[in-house]
């Protein structure tokens, strides 16, 4: 992968998981929904999930600089 590419793509999703933690963090926090109609355990579960996996990701994306 090119410089550019890499940066952006690391960049964006390093900022999406790490936004995604934050809103998971307040979320449960303040004792609110982090997804309505699903169970408090279970979405943040697969929201931590999805959040961890972006932080992998963006993290191999800065591995090819």
């Amino acid at each position: 992968m090119e410089n550019g590419p890499a940066i952006f793509a690391g960049m964006v999703f390093c900022l999406f998981g790490g936004g995604l933690s934050a809103w998971i963090a307040i979320s449960v926090r303040r004792h609110r929904p982090v997804a309505h109609g699903v169970s408090q355990v279970a979405s943040v579960t697969v929201a931590s999930l999805v959040s961890l996996a972006s932080l992998v990701v963006g993290a191999w994306c800065f591995t090819w600089l």
